[in-house]
């Protein structure tokens, strides 16, 4: 997935180092969401114990050369253009960002009569404070419904997702993560989200099925992420989507499987304990999603899984 080579990107809806606030068309205050949940679970990218996976004390940020303030954070993001998209990994996620929000701009009132407000999203390392509590770099991306942010350590990419569980090193896995977990963010605008509390595990279980959906939705974004027209009536800002990035997206989502995490970690698979879902089922919504760009398409919860 390859940005265009020239122009700038609105950052204002990026923070570094935990540093919130909202601002510019891309950070809008976001209103409705989960409603009275008080008490929410985060939305794990991984689902596991990250002992499972190796990592030590201080977590991945701590092992991946991103020992950054949050000062330093900022001034990188601050900087980013989209030609540094296509090499840098803060600026590929800074693009992202505004690439889902074109599409999802575009889309979501016409299929689903709703308008899309963007999430905020908060790039740091070690530990920061969000509205569902404490997070650290051990557990990977995550989005918190209850401030309806996105937080992500980029040294998680290199870190977790390919030295631990095998997934592509290649950008559009990297941007397949941020999709994901704007599917999470679509999901509290419509009500779905608190389903994977409902029931948390298990093959079939709601917390699945969130899971499953939220996949579908970075297909969905795929699908339409090189035709979507940049605000202005401008050029795409991804210009290319190749069958390479599809395999690497694939690649990625069948590393971070229920089921592959397991046996990565020497457990044994049981499927009593899946909160995200098997490979195969990742692999497959991803691919609904993306093969027919539609959210009605991306109804896991009446699937039979």
């Amino acid at each position: 997935m390859t940005f265009r080579q020239s122009g700038q990107l609105d950052t204002s809806g990026v923070s570094g180092g935990g540093r919130g606030g909202r601002g510019g068309r891309r950070g809008v205050a976001v209103g409705g969401g989960v409603g009275g949940l008080v008490v929410v679970v985060i939305a794990l990218f991984l689902g596991v114990d990250p002992g499972q996976l190796g990592l030590t004390d201080g977590g991945a940020g701590g092992q991946g050369g991103y020992s950054d303030t949050a000062e330093q954070f900022q001034t990188h993001i601050d900087q980013c253009d989209l030609a540094q998209a296509n090499s840098d990994t803060i600026c590929r996620i800074v693009a992202t960002t505004e690439s889902l929000e074109d599409v999802w701009t575009a889309e979501l009132p016409s299929q689903v009569g709703m308008d899309w407000v963007q999430p905020h999203t908060n790039i740091f390392t070690g530990q920061i404070s969000t509205g569902c509590g404490a997070g650290s770099s051990d557990i990977g991306p995550f989005y918190c419904p209850a401030d309806q942010e996105v937080y992500i350590d980029p040294a998680f990419f290199d870190d977790v997702l390919v030295g631990r569980l095998g997934g592509s090193p290649d950008g559009a896995a990297q941007m397949y993560v941020v999709a994901h977990e704007f599917g999470h963010h679509l999901q509290t605008m419509l009500g779905d989200i608190r389903r994977s509390q409902q029931d948390p595990r298990g093959p079939s279980s709601g917390a699945v099925r969130v899971e499953l959906q939220a996949d579908c939705y970075a297909g969905l974004w795929a699908h339409y992420a090189t035709t979507t027209p940049a605000p202005g009536g401008q050029a795409p800002l991804l210009e290319s989507l190749t069958e390479q990035d599809v395999d690497a997206i694939i690649q990625t989502a069948e590393a971070i499987g229920d089921d592959h995490i397991q046996k990565a970690g020497g457990a044994r698979v049981d499927p009593s304990s899946w909160t995200h879902g098997s490979s195969e089922m990742r692999r497959q919504w991803f691919l609904i999603g993306y093969e027919q760009g539609s959210v009605a398409a991306c109804d896991t919860f009446a699937a039979q899984l």
